[in-house]
């Protein structure tokens, strides 16, 4: 049996280049600095200065804005080990997007709080310029510059939060999500941003609900046109574009995205990207339950499998209209 010996902890001077001259005070003992030596280097005129309790500076001239962002870090992560990276936190909010470059947002230098992330069951209080959330989901951390960053769709989520709190006040809404899912070097997809909002209750606040509704009216667009142009490469008739379904004295049944009313199939694009509100989704799914009773034959297509699997969705189609429905009942097509 082989053991792996465990390399030895980075010096003094390797940790404080790697965290750009910000280290905790625990870190400074397990390196032999005792405790008198950081309050002495720590006295007006000496080498170092305190930026947060038990957060060190290791030079006597103002922190950068980074230098912020790493104290804000370790303060919040602090739990005696040599992490070093700040795990158990993460940098979110509005610090986190002007770290990950959102042009939307004022750019770092001007960032004068920083929100980081931690597990519910931390104790941990706001100080200076640091606020403490908390999370009982685990922890997911992107390195930006070095820094343990939260999730783009987190980060969103957390820095709308922030300024929905004053219906007054202006945010740049609708300009930070638009940026989450257009940036291709921190990539968002529509799909994970609306769950992070809807998980995080936003969707109930009026700016953010409209203009999380473009954002998923436009992904849908996209979705459907990509599906017609593989409904003429397949060479399958064309179908009834967003038909309103009724039975013959009226009852409504459904609006599907696709229907070949010849052969009863229906196509529905990912219903999700549609629907923000519990109410709508509902709606969405009673109809597709309804198509399904009368015997249409509903096919359902995936966003990301139609970018995935094109041939695969085209020969599901395919096969579909082919079978066509059971014992469908005539219907009208509005």
């Amino acid at each position: 049996m082989s053991y792996r010996i465990p390399s030895p902890p980075p010096s003094l001077e390797e940790l404080a280049k790697r965290q750009q001259n910000v280290v905790t005070a625990s870190q400074l003992r397990a390196r032999g600095v005792p405790a008198r030596i950081i309050t002495e280097h720590c006295r007006r005129g000496g080498p170092w200065q305190r930026l947060l309790p038990r957060v060190y500076l290791l030079q006597p001239a103002e922190p950068t804005p980074e230098q912020r962002m790493w104290a804000a870090l370790l303060y919040a992560a602090q739990n005696g080990r040599e992490e070093g990276r700040g795990e158990g936190a993460v940098i979110t909010g509005t610090a986190a997007l002007a770290l990950y470059g959102f042009t939307a947002v004022p750019r770092l230098p001007a960032v004068t709080g920083v929100d980081v992330l931690v597990p519910r069951q931390r104790r941990l209080k706001d100080v200076g310029e640091v606020r403490i959330r908390r999370t009982e989901r685990e922890l997911e951390a992107h390195s930006v510059h070095g820094l343990a960053c939260a999730p783009v769709a987190r980060a969103v989520a957390d820095a709308l939060d922030e300024w929905t709190a004053d219906p007054d006040l202006p945010a740049p809404v609708r300009e930070v999500l638009r940026e989450a899912v257009s940036r291709p070097e921190n990539r968002c997809t529509v799909r994970e941003l609306a769950a992070e909002l809807i998980e995080s209750g936003l969707t109930v606040e009026p700016r953010v609900r409209a203009a999380l509704d473009e954002l998923l009216a436009a992904e849908r667009d996209s979705v459907l046109e990509r599906l017609g142009h593989l409904v003429d490469e397949w060479l399958l008739p064309v179908p009834l574009n967003a038909p309103e379904l009724r039975m013959r004295g009226g009852t409504y049944i459904a609006v599907p995205d696709l229907y070949w009313p010849e052969r009863g199939v229906a196509v529905e694009v990912d219903p999700d990207l549609r629907c923000v509100s519990e109410g709508e989704a509902a709606w969405v799914r009673g109809g597709q339950h309804r198509m399904e009773y009368l015997g249409i034959r509903v096919v359902y297509v995936s966003g990301d499998r139609l970018a995935a699997e094109p041939d695969a969705v085209g020969g599901e189609l395919r096969e579909a209209h082919r079978a066509g429905g059971t014992d469908v009942v005539e219907l009208l097509v509005v």
